[in-house]
């Protein structure tokens, strides 16, 4: 394996964006260190081969750039954005960032202060916070068990040493660049000739555990609000059954037209939000649906959420559901493929995952031929075992918690999942 660049001309205007994907997301994080890529990825915009901090900052901003470093589950992405007269000043410096980091000590422990500041923020917000929890129920404290930026306890007692230990992997043979704008050929010869002698292996990959036997989380917050999230941990992107679960997502929680704020809002007045995300990664994907109530109305909330839940499992969707549905997924990819930066992020994500470059644009032809029978199918078989996070007033989540343990114990659905 060597490390790939492609250049997407397809771009409009003199701009140009580039992606470069890195296989060091937070999944990486060692068990004793959550948040440790997270700190390492914003720590690289701090100083690299011949700029310190500052210098580096102000090259970035002279020229009219931006730059930013970041983890998610699976990967760590750099991403740049600048005028295309300005690419050849700026490309390079992606591959500074990971060759010749500076990580200096106080700059490091600068970037470990915002991100503790930042997961105190967390902490503040009930959904985050029922968010966490969530993951904990899902997936245990290993991958995918914590949010990139980490947890405190751990990013409290971390040290620029194991920063710049994590650093001398990053130059490695699985890494993806993907430029959108007008292709400077001497340009891309440059980086490519860098970017060739990255050879080695980028890690072992992450593993998931089983999920752990708790089925349940609350967390007592002095609030006028609940926050419930019912959780399914299911497949990675690239199942055959990926796009199924994706038009069931899109049916259940995308616009005011979907099946969960129809009912639970416009129908029944329960929530003031619902919604419902699927988090496509490389391993076992997060299914959630969630809801923000009145505390007293809690209870209610999830019975009718646990409804839904049992409908979808015993009824297909109606063929003018799944058109629609199939309709709003057309266009989040026409809206997400606008500009050449998105582009760019696009086709990175998909070949950092192993997928081909026009995945997404397969993937629009795919979903004609799935039918309701297969979206069922789907359902049945990754949605079969759900957890359910709460925040909120301790009198509520009391109720919630013995309602929980109840329907589990009486919903045939759940019955199969025990």
């Amino acid at each position: 394996m060597s490390p790939t660049i492609h250049w997407l001309e397809n771009s409009f205007g003199d701009i140009h964006a580039a992606r470069l994907v890195l296989p060091h997301g937070s999944a990486m994080d060692p068990a004793d260190a959550a948040g440790l890529h997270q700190l390492l990825a914003g720590s690289l915009t701090r100083g690299c081969g011949a700029l310190k901090a500052a210098a580096f900052a102000e090259r970035i901003e002279t020229l009219g750039g931006s730059l930013r470093s970041d983890t998610n589950d699976d990967r760590l992405v750099l991403a740049l954005k600048c005028v295309s007269s300005d690419a050849a000043q700026l490309l390079p410096l992606l591959l500074d960032m990971i060759e010749q980091p500076h990580l200096e000590s106080e700059q490091v422990r600068l970037e470990q202060d915002l991100n503790l500041q930042s997961l105190q923020r967390m902490q503040e917000d009930p959904f985050a916070v029922a968010h966490e929890q969530l993951r904990l129920l899902l997936y245990g404290t290993g991958s995918y068990g914590h949010d990139p930026i980490g947890r405190r306890e751990d990013l409290a007692a971390m040290d620029p040493d194991a920063v710049r230990q994590a650093a001398t992997a990053l130059s490695c043979n699985a890494a993806k660049l993907v430029v959108s704008g007008p292709l400077n050929e001497d340009l891309r010869e440059q980086v490519l000739k860098r970017m060739s002698l990255w050879q080695q292996c980028g890690g072992d990959r992450p593993t998931l555990t089983s999920p752990p036997n708790d089925r349940w989380s609350g967390i007592d917050v002095d609030t006028e609000q609940t926050v419930l999230m019912l959780g399914f941990r299911t497949l990675p992107i690239n199942a055959p059954q990926a796009l199924a679960l994706r038009l069931l997502q899109v049916h259940l929680g995308v616009g005011m037209s979907s099946r969960l704020f129809q009912s639970l809002r416009e129908t029944h007045g329960l929530v003031y939000d619902v919604g419902a995300e699927l988090a496509l990664r490389e391993l076992d994907s997060p299914f959630i649906w969630h809801l923000s109530t009145s505390a007293d109305q809690a209870v209610a909330a999830l019975d009718a959420l646990l409804r839904e839940w049992d409908e979808v499992l015993q009824k297909p969707l109606s063929q003018s559901c799944l058109e629609l549905a199939c309709a709003k997924l057309r266009g989040q990819e026409a809206l997400g493929r606008q500009t050449g930066a998105q582009r760019a992020e696009r086709t990175a994500l998909c070949l950092s995952l192993g997928l081909p470059m026009d995945y997404h644009q397969q993937a629009m032809k795919m979903i004609e031929r799935i039918t309701a029978d297969e979206v069922q199918a789907a359902a049945r078989q990754w949605l079969r075992r759900p957890v359910l996070s709460a925040c909120g007033p301790s009198s509520s989540l009391k109720a919630l918690e013995a309602h929980w343990s109840q329907a589990l114990m009486d919903q045939p659905s759940a019955a199969v999942a025990r």
